[in-house]
């Protein structure tokens, strides 16, 4: 069955949040088997563990704001 433009298009605006619930999903599915899981909190990549403990592993670089389009080479070879 193919899909029409319109229908497309309104699968494509629900991108963001489908992904939002699959990254939520991951994280809690991690931490039930047991794993612990990084984020990025606060500036600081941070590893949870599945009894509600965490380390701060590194404090990470700012964020860098980048327009559609823009390219960006990496300065560290």
């Amino acid at each position: 069955m193919a899909l029409s433009e319109k229908s497309i298009s309104f699968l494509e605006e629900h991108i963001p949040e489908l992904a939002e619930v699959a990254f939520k999903q991951a994280y809690w599915a991690a931490l039930a088997s047991g794993s612990s899981v990084l984020v990025s909190e606060n500036g600081n990549l941070v590893e949870i563990f599945p009894d509600g403990h965490y380390e701060i592993i590194k404090h990470l670089l700012p964020v860098i704001p980048v327009i559609r389009g823009q390219r960006l080479e990496s300065t560290n070879v």
